[in-house]
């Protein structure tokens, strides 16, 4: 295993490409071809993701003699209308020196080959194939400009699904309420099975013990709709499991989005749309459609 955390972005996840993206969609390949060649000196602005990138990044200068992070570009475009891309990645100074350019396919399948432990991207589509084939993967949705208050990254996971397999998740869709409390009170020393984001999780827990705990520049939170007597199971999982979190938050199905904001995340991941979209009124989020909530 790697001791270098991957990470696998898609060009209209790094910058703002909402306006080449619509004269695809409006124009066609052609046109948009056309317009990105015209444009490959006019620079980028950042997309959703740009400060998460940013802070990844920087992990890096403290030893620039020990790699800890590479950010990998995978991009539908083509070499030729990539360079705009490529322009912008200089232009704004970020360290990203390997790409594979797809020419419209989906470029999904590379995240395997550059053995990357988080692949983002703006096409759902991507991201569930790359979560089909067994990786960490997330739908970067459009949120407001976010700035970058604070110089440590802090990342937030909903846990059914996400950190944890669905399966507590399909007992309650199932038998409601309590027979979900009832389920999970009753094996509650029995440790969940892992869900898509653990080895990410454990990725990042690798550059987390490099530092004292008041030290680290990568901060975690879990913030999960669960509540007690639920939350004993998820605590004696990660305990199990040899990973530390640092902030849980366990909300009985109040609204993420406050929480997030106070916690200040750079990026929050969860299965489920509607936690997304009231978390991206706060902070960037990103939507991993697994699980039993992404298959009705």
């Amino acid at each position: 295993m790697s001791e270098v955390l991957i990470i696998a972005i898609s060009s209209r996840a790094l910058f703002d490409l909402e306006d080449s993206h619509r004269v695809f969609v409006e124009q066609g390949k052609a046109a948009y071809c056309e317009y990105q060649i015209a444009n490959e000196n006019t620079l980028l602005e950042p997309g959703v993701a740009f400060p998460l990138v940013r802070k990844l990044l920087a992990l890096n200068q403290d030893n620039p003699a020990q790699q800890k992070v590479e950010v990998i570009l995978l991009s539908r475009n083509s070499a030729d209308t990539g360079l705009r891309v490529f322009n912008s990645i200089q232009a704004h100074g970020i360290d990203i020196t390997r790409a594979a350019f797809t020419s419209g396919e989906s470029p999904y399948r590379y995240v395997a080959p550059f053995k990357a432990d988080l692949f983002l991207s703006a096409e759902p589509e991507d991201v569930r194939a790359a979560l089909a084939d067994g990786h960490a993967a997330a739908a970067i949705i459009p949120s407001p400009s976010l700035g970058e208050a604070r110089e440590q990254l802090r990342i937030a996971f909903d846990g059914d699904a996400v950190l944890f397999s669905d399966e507590a998740e399909r007992i309650f869709r199932e038998g409601g309420l309590e027979a979900f409390k009832d389920s999970e009170s009753g094996a509650a020393h029995e440790p969940l099975s892992g869900g898509p984001f653990k080895r990410f999780l454990s990725a990042l827990q690798r550059i987390q013990a490099a530092y004292p705990d008041d030290k680290s520049p990568i901060r975690t939170a879990l913030v999960t709709a669960r509540a007690a007597p639920t939350h004993e199971r998820v605590i004696r999982t990660l305990r199990a499991w040899n990973i530390r979190i640092d902030e849980a938050m366990f909300l009985g199905g109040m609204n993420k989005g406050e929480f997030l904001k106070t916690f200040g995340a750079d990026i929050f991941f969860d299965d489920q749309q509607g936690h997304i979209e009231s978390a991206a009124e706060h902070v960037a989020a990103g939507h991993v459609p697994h699980g039993v909530a992404n298959e009705e």
